[in-house]
């Protein structure tokens, strides 16, 4: 399966403007540009995007790990906060730190731990990122 996006972009760095694009609709021409990633401004940015599809696929695959174990969440709530620094002359995402509440009944805290932590790494978005990738996992009762 192949799924894509894209993106469009006109003028300078700091004075142009772009939109980006899902193959499904999801995000249809959504405006970014410097202010919304690197000053607050409004629209979106790459990053956002990253932790919006990291967390995502860590749900998804927190429900199938679950599963596996022969257990059913009522909820999974995931976070991800994607950190961009600037490294030498230019950027790099260096972390992404995920926070978890979850509501599975029948599991005991160590069996969810576990399953979450192997998670972190199976997903197929944690994955493809490269940064430092941690995790904050909560059952809730």
């Amino acid at each position: 399966m192949k799924k894509s996006a894209s993106a469009h972009w006109s003028g300078g760095i700091k004075d142009g403007q772009g939109t980006i694009s899902t193959e499904t609709g999801a995000l249809r021409e959504a405006p970014y540009g410097f202010k919304s990633r690197f000053e607050d401004g409004p629209g979106t940015n790459p990053e956002e995007l990253i932790g919006a599809a990291h967390a995502g696929c860590y749900s998804m695959a927190l429900s199938l790990g679950l599963g596996e174990a022969g257990l059913t969440a009522d909820s999974i709530d995931t976070k991800a906060v994607v950190t961009l620094e600037k490294d030498g002359d230019g950027f790099s995402i260096t972390a992404v730190h995920l926070s978890c509440k979850a509501r599975v009944p029948g599991a005991d805290a160590a069996t969810f731990d576990r399953i979450a932590q192997a998670t972190k790494q199976a997903c197929p978005v944690s994955k493809v990122l490269r940064a430092a990738i941690t995790l904050d996992a909560n059952l809730e009762s």
